[in-house]
């Protein structure tokens, strides 16, 4: 079992379908997922910022933003944008787990674990159950 798992992609969104004038934040979108599933975070982010002065509310441009903090580390604003995505859609599995996994590179085991058994359940996904296991232990570990 890996000590820092890599977060994976979240689930692939198509925007704005047929409706004016929603191809920029749908081209955003699919400009930042090109670059984070490259590993340049801060040139999606270049996209993403833009593109969210524009529609705030856009929760897939959001999440993106969300993995973007995740891969610079900046685990405070990753925090916050999960957390908020967590509050709009408790269903959001992959909110979940990133919400969980960030707690967890925090050293906070104890608020990550709900998380990321909650995402383990909802997804059937075997690194996420991997993932509640491993806060687990090391909750176990801690005492």
């Amino acid at each position: 079992m890996s000590e820092n798992p890599e977060i994976q992609a979240p689930p692939v969104a198509s925007f704005g379908h047929g409706i004016p004038g929603r191809a920029a934040p749908e081209a955003a979108y699919r400009t930042a997922f090109d670059l984070l599933a490259a590993r340049a975070p801060r040139e999606a982010l270049e996209v993403i910022e833009p593109a969210l002065e524009q529609e705030p509310g856009n929760t897939g441009l959001r999440t993106l933003r969300a993995w973007a903090f995740l891969m610079r580390a900046q685990l405070q604003r990753a925090e916050a944008e999960l957390t908020g995505l967590v509050a709009e859609n408790p269903a959001d599995d992959w909110a979940q787990h990133a919400l969980g996994r960030c707690l967890e590179r925090q050293s906070r085991y104890a608020e990550a674990l709900p998380h990321l058994r909650l995402a383990a359940a909802m997804s059937g996904d075997p690194d996420h159950g991997l993932a509640a296991l491993r806060v687990e232990e090391l909750l176990h570990r801690a005492g």
